[in-house]
This record gives structure tokens, C-alpha cells and sequence, in this order.
């Protein structure tokens, strides 16, 4: 059942649950942390309407930057002015930024702790048509392993919205992974957001829970649309939402992951380094337990519809239902 606690979207299980992209929300609540403070600058590569920047440029242009085709730049430059005291947000594609500016993002902002947030959007293979060149699918593996960086990677548009104004807050570097494709709204207003927590949005009533999936991002509806399927099928599962993938909230994790048989984690990235590999570091420290992994396996990325490709890769309800029935 829902957790009726977490206040999401009743509509959740019906097939014309609506749906928008998680940069819109990104867009929605910049403005909103540029109004809650004036330090709040925003730059970007030429891909203000792409990653919805748009929005704070028209409200506050005298703080927004157009940087040009140079992210490797505009990272640097967002480094000098956290250390004049602004909180600049960077926007580009995640192919880009973090991609192409990993050195400047690790050296220049992640080394001296300042304090950045670096939004990567159009993340995972549902970039669809765009191919291989543009899914990226290495991010959260890449910024993961940098001291210092947090990372946040919202499930829908409210929660989004919601990440972008509390990362506002928080000092030091951070980096909010999007999406660019509509995907259902799985959160209301009402839902709060805590960075650093693992929510519980799905557990069965009435039976022995023993099985867990863990998802990050849009996939998460996934995750919750093969619950619905396990329980009604008489599968005692549960299903919490990783929206803060570092740092990992370790007790949620491990509170949610005792008395299990095993843990599906589910992500749209490679499971290489991603949200699986962070799950079972701490599994195999502290909670030892099988686990399947629901990510794109060593593979690059390729051309199509977004859907057919969350299909094709086995990141679909069918395949997440299938990985929690072989852990039984």
C-alpha cells in the first residue's frame, strides 16, 4: 500500500497520472531560491530553455551569466564567485557538465569545498533520439567518488522542486541530477522533501515483507508500479525512495533493508559505480544480503523512443518484477 504518511499523488496508479519533466521543476524552484536569496546566481552554456534556466534569467537577468559552448569555464568561474560569496548554480546537459568539466568541477570546486550546485540535465538513456553520445549514464559514478560532492537525484517535477530550493541552502558543492523527459508526478505540494533521507513510499499490509526496492529518480514510479503488481500477487515488498544518493542515508537504509531476503536497486544509469554499487558497498559492510540490479549493464546508450529504450535495457516494470521474484 501507499504510504499515506508521505502525502503522494492519488492518482498515482491511474494510467492518465500526469506528467512533467523533472527540469522543469529545477526551473520553477531557482526562481524560488533566487527569491529566498539574493546570493543565488545562475549560469549557463547556451541551453537556458533546455535545462528550464530560462525562467531565472527572465526574473533576475542582472544574475544570470550566459557563458557560452564552455562548460569547463563556466564551472571555474561559478568556483571564483562561491568564493566571493554568491551560490552560483551551473546548468548544462550531464554529458557536459559533469561530464566535460570533471576536472574543473573536481579540482576547482569539489577540492576547495566552495560552494557550487552543478545541475546536469537530460541524465540516463530516456534522452532517447539523441543516442549514445548524449545519455549519460557514467555521471552519478564520476561525481560519487569526488570528496566533498553531494548528490541528489529527484524522483518527479515537485520533488524537484523542492531539492533545488533545500540544495540552495546546504554549503558546499552539490549536484542535482535531471531528466528531460515528462514522467509521472509521483509526489504532491504536500510531501516534504529532507535531504540526506530515505523515504518509505510503498510497504504491503498484512504479509511478511521480504523483499525491498530501492529507486532513484523517475524510475521510481517503475519501482512502485511492480510493487503494486508484487503485492497484489500475495509479494510482501517495500519500496523507498533514494532521492540523496551521498551522502547514502546509511540507518534509513539499513532499518529499511532489515529482516529481508534481498534488495532490487533501480536506477537509470549504468549499475557500474551508480546507486546499486552504493548500495551494496554498505551491504557488504554492514548488512550482508543478495541483490539485483536494475541500471543499464555495461553498455552504451543508442537512438530511440525513451520508453522503448527503458524497455530494451531492462529497466521496465516487468523487469523490476522479475529481479524481486528471483531474490524469493
Amino acid at each position: 500500500m501507499i504510504n499515506k504518511s508521505q502525502n503522494l499523488n492519488p492518482d498515482l496508479f491511474n494510467k492518465d497520472v500526469e506528467q512533467k519533466a523533472t527540469r522543469e521543476g529545477f526551473g520553477s524552484g531557482l526562481v524560488l531560491a533566487g527569491k529566498a536569496d539574493r546570493n543565488v546566481v545562475a549560469l549557463c552554456c547556451d541551453l537556458t530553455d533546455s535545462t528550464k534556466m530560462n525562467a531565472f534569467e527572465k526574473e533576475f537577468p542582472n544574475r544570470f551569466i550566459q557563458n557560452g559552448i564552455q562548460e569547463q569555464s563556466m564551472n571555474s568561474v561559478a568556483s571564483g564567485m562561491a568564493a566571493m560569496g554568491k551560490i552560483p548554480f551551473t546548468s548544462s546537459y550531464a554529458m557536459f557538465s559533469p561530464g566535460r568539466a570533471w576536472e574543473q568541477i573536481r579540482t576547482t570546486i569539489a577540492y576547495n569545498d566552495t560552494n557550487v550546485k552543478i545541475v546536469g540535465s537530460h541524465a540516463g538513456i530516456s534522452v532517447g533520439p539523441d543516442g549514445g553520445t548524449h545519455q549519460a549514464l557514467e555521471d552519478i559514478a564520476i561525481m560519487r567518488c569526488i570528496p566533498n560532492m553531494r548528490i541528489v537525484y529527484p524522483c518527479d517535477v515537485l520533488e524537484a522542486e523542492r531539492a533545488t530550493q533545500e540544495i540552495a541552502k546546504l554549503k558546499g558543492p552539490v549536484y542535482l541530477r535531471l531528466a528531460r523527459e515528462k514522467t509521472p508526478i509521483i509526489t504532491t505540494d504536500k510531501t516534504q522533501f529532507k535531504f540526506g533521507k530515505g523515504e518509505v513510499y510503498f510497504e504491503s499490509e498484512g504479509k511478511d515483507i521480504k523483499i525491498g526496492i530501492i529507486a532513484s529518480g523517475p524510475l521510481l514510479y517503475n519501482a512502485l508500479m511492480a510493487a503494486k503488481k508484487l503485492d497484489e500477487d500475495g509479494v510482501g515488498v517495500k519500496v523507498m525512495n533514494l532521492a540523496t544518493i551521498k551522502p547514502l542515508p546509511e540507518d534509513d537504509i539499513l532499518k529499511f533493508a532489515k529482516g529481508l531476503k534481498g534488495v532490487v536497486s533501480v536506477e537509470e544509469h549504468q549499475v557500474m559505480g551508480g546507486v546499486g554499487s552504493a548500495l551494496a558497498e554498505l551491504f557488504a559492510q554492514k548488512n550482508p544480503l543478495p541483490m539485483k540490479f536494475i541500471g543499464v549493464h555495461d553498455q552504451f546508450g543508442q537512438s530511440g523512443e525513451p520508453n522503448e529504450l527503458i524497455e530494451h535495457y531492462g529497466m521496465g516494470i516487468t523487469h523490476i518484477e522479475e529481479a524481486a521474484r528471483k531474490l524469493l
